[in-house]
């Protein structure tokens, strides 16, 4: 499905039944990657997934790319499903992009998993950022990702472009701590204690500037400990916090 929504137009997909529940994906990732983690739609949610812009089957005529951005598009989104109240999940950049919307319109995230999602990029994120290419991935990751962005090279070669533009980029992913004060939903911070892009200090940043806030440090987990043989525990962990059982 596709709505048109700030200039683009944002595909998305629903799958099952219940309360709704907001999938944002990693940056150069695709809405339909929820599928690697839960498989089927979690009982008594409706998996919202979309593409953010420039991403999957979403266009991007613009060019231009940010996570405050993809946020607004979201926010449309949203608006054009009449959904006011979610929870949600965001991994790495769609973790931004929630950070973003829970500090744009704050009413409208009763809880979330934010996975990977920093409040600022530190140095060592920015000198991997700065290198970006198709050389950093493997053959069967560069072929998947071939696959999910289905606007041809293109569309991959802006999103690279995009990632080294990150590593001058000041004003986009800067969470300050009265930033982050103004969110109010139960929020779990989820952080891999080897993530080679951001420290596991950042996590602990966001864990004491966000009111509601609980902290999972994965134990030896690298950048978006959520995938493979990690996402049974992650999926048990994030949806015993979704349905509020922590309270």
């Amino acid at each position: 499905m596709q709505v048109a929504v700030n200039g683009i137009d944002l595909h998305y997909e629903i799958a099952g039944e219940g309360e709704p529940l907001l999938w944002l994906h990693g940056f150069m990732g695709a809405g339909t990657d929820w599928q690697y983690i839960f498989g089927e739609p979690p009982v008594g949610f409706r998996v919202i997934a979309p593409d953010l812009r420039g991403h999957g089957a979403s266009t991007n005529p613009s060019a231009e790319f940010s996570f405050r951005q993809a946020a607004h598009d979201v926010l449309g989104l949203l608006d054009e499903l009449h959904i006011d109240r979610l929870r949600a999940i965001g991994v790495s950049g769609g973790g931004l992009t929630l950070l973003h919307i829970a500090t744009l319109r704050p009413a409208v995230v009763d809880a979330m998993v934010i996975v990977s999602a920093p409040p600022y990029f530190p140095a060592q994120a920015r000198a991997i950022q700065r290198q970006a290419s198709e050389a950093m991935f493997g053959p069967a990751e560069l072929d998947l990702m071939r696959k999910r962005h289905v606007r041809g090279p293109e569309q991959l070669q802006q999103l690279l472009a995009h990632a080294r533009g990150f590593a001058d980029s000041y004003d986009d992913v800067s969470f300050t701590s009265p930033h982050l004060g103004m969110i109010t939903a139960d929020t779990l911070v989820v952080f891999g204690d080897r993530d080679p892009l951001y420290p596991v200090a950042l996590a602990f940043e966001l864990y004491s500037a966000i009111p509601q806030a609980h902290l999972w440090v994965v134990p030896n987990g690298g950048h978006g400990p959520v995938f493979a043989d990690a996402a049974p525990r992650f999926v048990e962990t994030s949806l015993a916090f979704l349905r509020g059982e922590w309270s």
